[in-house]
């Protein structure tokens, strides 16, 4: 039997596999979780910014009910991510995991675009003095700015330890998300400060400035979703990844050939080495078999490997 001198290392994986149960789970808690929390935010911040006349802040609560909108229809295709293979998915489902996460990134950009207007017009209004609404209930609107970047920070911090896990795209955009309304909501709280110390002008500005970080999340979410759809690979560093971990397999003499796609946020990979032309058909499966191994122990997000072997040239 073939044996190889150097064996290859083994690394524990610490994200779940694609087909784990708990993975499943994992996100759906994430997703409930913030649907819940959204739901609570959005409801408070609109009943406390109209009585107390905050734009920042009822800019912010609008943000939060298109968050609702958004978790429902990512509770929906991380449902359908979780589909067994079938003949027309034989790899699976999991691109729809990234479809969710491109929906995620439309819906916070057109939040920031509402939001941005909303604050111009308010600029507007201002200048002209068309309306010089009296602010109301300061303290009260200044406080929920505050608990909501509390609350946010500790969704935040849960969520990325479970994208981190997963390896979940829509897991990783509502991430960015949490990230978004801790920004927006210290926003709207320096807009009501300014407010309160007779300032017009700084409600607005900030929920133009919040705006303008929301629109720059909700681009970069949909460029990466989109880089997983259109099987954009991390080029370079995964090809000398890969040469670094074949080489040293005992019996490959050269790579061929080698080519890779993403599925979703997971890899194929195909390779084609020269072994010893005279080596038995046993022992280059042998080899090909030890080559997937290291393979499937040592890349993340690896669904599946193709090694086929010929004479070296």
């Amino acid at each position: 039997m073939f044996q190889s001198n150097q064996p290859c290392i083994i690394k524990k994986m610490e994200s779940l596999p694609p087909s784990h149960p708990e993975r499943a789970r994992l996100i759906n808690k994430a997703v409930n979780i913030g649907l819940i929390c959204n739901l609570f935010l959005a409801a408070l911040k609109i009943a406390v910014a109209i009585p107390g006349h905050s734009r920042a802040l009822l800019a912010d609560g609008i943000n939060s009910c298109s968050d609702v909108a958004y978790y429902i229809v990512v509770k929906i295709f991380t449902t359908l991510a979780g589909k067994p293979a079938d003949k027309e998915h034989p790899y699976g489902h999991q691109q729809m995991e990234s479809i969710a996460a491109i929906i995620v990134g439309a819906f916070i950009i057109t939040t920031a675009i509402a939001i941005f207007w909303d604050s111009v017009n308010t600029v507007y209004d201002i200048a002209t003095k068309t309306s010089m609404e009296q602010p109301g209930m300061t303290l009260f609107t200044f406080a929920t700015a505050l608990f909501t970047v509390l609350l946010k920070s500790v969704l935040y911090m849960y969520t990325r330890i479970i994208a981190a896990r997963t390896k979940n795209a829509a897991a990783m955009a509502l991430t960015y998300d949490h990230r978004n309304d801790i920004i927006a909501s210290i926003g709207a709280a320096i807009g009501i400060g300014l407010g309160w110390l007779n300032i017009p002008l700084g409600d607005p500005v900030a929920g133009a400035v919040v705006a303008l970080v929301v629109l720059k999340t909700g681009i970069m979410i949909i460029r990466e979703s989109s880089d997983d759809l259109m099987d954009t690979l991390p080029g370079e560093a995964l090809e000398r990844q890969i040469t670094s971990l074949v080489t040293p397999v005992a019996g490959v003499l050269s790579i061929e050939e080698m080519t890779a796609h993403r599925f979703g946020p997971y890899l194929v990979i195909n390779l084609v080495v020269g072994i010893d032309g005279n080596l038995s058909v046993k022992k280059g499966d042998a080899i090909a078999t030890e080559i997937e191994n290291c393979l499937y122990s040592n890349i993340e997000l690896l669904r599946k490997v193709y090694v086929h072997y010929h004479p070296a040239k």
